[in-house]
């Protein structure tokens, strides 16, 4: 039985009676490549589309994946790869006695099970393999690992699976692997995609084997993808045009649009949190609107060497521009100014809203991952947090393809709120509303929300003075997650998902905010309001048929 979900106006989330189906539905989805969908992101029982909606609709969408054939996997023409591990995990004694069988029992039907990769997530990399053998349902720890080794082999629920950069876990730890499961210089990246094949056998050297192709590996993977930015890194000591960094202020990040497309291998979009603004804040200075920008949440100090054009979009507040000859200009926020070698930038903190964009005439020249630039802080790809010392080369006034456009403003007729005004955010109810009792919703609607200092780029708290009512317990097999989403802890307060949100998670996620771009504007302390939104032809389409039980096993992330 298949069912259709709304997650927001442009995604639809498809929900399958089990695993088995999941995977043969993303198989088929991912083979008919079907006009307008954008991605795809796999899970334990669902599968979310991303579409296009000025070239598809959910209603087509709909009645075009109900008559794909889902008899087949793929597993005849799926990617294969082996695995070595040593078998020394710190609970494979106590997995053992949690089966009933011995230690030895569990490593060698381990290595004779067959194991597939049924969806990504939890990390860049980071495969949920599910197996054939009906032995392998363990549950996590009760009390997660603060830090899990890179390379560490685990069990959770059905699953296993293995930790491709050192974090926090719950999982169960059976063993340990030096095989890279990820790697920027590899193509795929990620050495577990959804539907790879996957053996696991008793470690004789450090290899890992895709395919027939052995590869001898001497010394353990980097279990981080970041990069930064510095003199060191890019040689810009001697670049003509360049920005120093004096002082970073809270957060100083380069952004650009993202890197969609890479679900499969656990990577989210990421990219600028306020995207309408990085564009503006391009547009005035003649760049691409993808161009890499500095994303600051204020108190930014940069000198700057070489001429050319800038300008700051996103949250309200000054902009000081010292020349070397000590003359002072204050350039206004969405205009278009000139810079001078020997000036000092000093975009001050934010007034109204939270973010500010810095563009700079033909763009940053930094390093790039999965053809972005952007920073993802949970994903930990991209250049790292700028800090003090750190000079940025840029690649020149000359190399912008547009002419410098000086407006209108993208602040015209956009309220930015302060801490302590109340914003209205406009929310499209699903895919777990039902979760909740008709109480919980109206909750969500009739009170006001107030953002929390425990709010960052993967997503804002909120706290109201009445939690969500749900009519559910427990959590959900593990699914796709977009940004803007509002997620519902069992505190009952929920998370305002933004760029960097974890790719699936368990918590049911009762609506998502369309207006992603001022919620990325919204400072601790601001208070919001939620508006229901109306519903279109596509919405209609997407909200359909009546949930049927969901499986309630714990399988969040990590």
């Amino acid at each position: 039985m298949t069912e259709f979900r709304t997650a927001s106006r442009q995604h639809l989330l498809v929900e399958c009676a089990d695993l088995t189906a999941t995977m043969r539905l993303h198989h088929s989805l991912e083979i008919a490549a079907l006009p307008g969908v954008l991605e795809l992101v796999p899970a334990a029982r669902t599968v979310l589309v991303r579409f296009d909606p000025g070239r598809t609709s959910a209603r087509k969408l709909k009645e075009t994946i109900r008559g794909l054939d889902l008899s087949s996997g793929g597993e005849d023409d799926a990617r294969t790869v082996t695995i070595d591990v040593r078998y020394d995990g710190e609970d494979l004694a106590e997995v053992a006695d949690l089966l009933g069988v011995s230690p030895a029992d569990v490593v060698t039907r381990h290595q004779r099970a067959r194991w597939q990769v049924a969806f990504s997530g939890f990390a860049p990399g980071f495969g949920y393999l599910a197996g054939d053998d009906p032995l392998f349902d363990v549950p996590r720890r009760s009390s997660p690992r603060t830090r899990v080794p890179v390379g560490s082999v685990g069990l959770a629920g059905e699953f296993t699976g293995v930790y491709p950069r050192s974090s926090p876990g719950g999982w169960q730890l059976i063993g340990r692997t030096d095989a890279p499961l990820w790697d920027l210089d590899r193509q795929p990246p990620a050495l577990f995609v959804p539907g790879t094949l996957v053996t696991f056998r008793e470690a004789e050297r450090e290899s890992v084997r895709i395919g027939d192709a052995d590869t001898e590996r001497d010394t353990e993977p980097t279990a981080d993808s970041t990069e930064t930015v510095s003199d060191s890194d890019s040689g810009s000591a001697s670049a003509p045009h360049a920005l120093t960094v004096v002082q970073p202020g809270l957060q100083l990040l380069v952004e650009d649009l993202g890197r969609p497309g890479f679900a499969s291998m656990g990577v989210s979009s990421a990219g600028a949190a306020d995207r309408a603004a990085l564009r503006e804040a391009n547009r005035l200075v003649g760049n691409a609107e993808d161009t890499a920008a500095l994303e600051s949440l204020g108190g930014t100090v940069l000198d700057i060497t070489g001429d050319g054009v800038a300008a700051v979009t996103g949250a309200e507040g000054p902009i000081t521009l010292t020349g070397a000859n000590g003359d002072v200009l204050r350039p206004g926020v969405g205009a278009a100014f000139s810079l001078v070698d020997g000036d000092r930038l000093e975009i001050g903190a934010s007034e109204r809203g939270l973010r500010r964009y810095l563009s700079v005439r033909g763009g940053l020249a930094v390093p790039t991952a999965l053809g972005s630039a952007s920073s993802d802080t949970l994903g930990h790809l991209g250049p790292a947090a700028l800090t003090a010392g750190d000079t940025i080369e840029l690649h020149g006034p000359a190399n912008a393809p547009f002419l410098v456009d000086p407006g209108p403003r993208l602040g015209e007729g956009r309220h930015l709120p302060t801490p302590g005004e109340v914003v209205e955010l406009t929310v499209t109810l699903g895919p777990r509303d039902d979760w909740f009792t008709p109480a919980g919703v109206a909750t969500l609607f009739d009170q006001e929300w107030t953002v929390t200092h425990e709010s960052d780029r993967v997503g804002l708290r909120l706290r109201g003075d009445v939690p969500l009512e749900r009519a559910r317990t427990g959590e959900l097999p593990s699914e796709g997650a977009v940004t803007g989403a509002l997620q519902v802890p069992p505190n009952g307060q929920p998370v305002l998902f933004g760029p960097d949100h974890p790719l699936t998670g368990g918590y049911p996620i009762i609506g998502s905010v369309d207006d992603t771009d001022l919620a990325a504007q919204l400072a601790p302390g601001v208070r919001i309001r939620f508006r229901r939104a109306e519903p279109g032809p596509a919405d209609t389409a997407a909200t359909v048929d009546t949930a049927a039980p969901v499986d309630s096993t714990t399988t969040d992330e990590s």
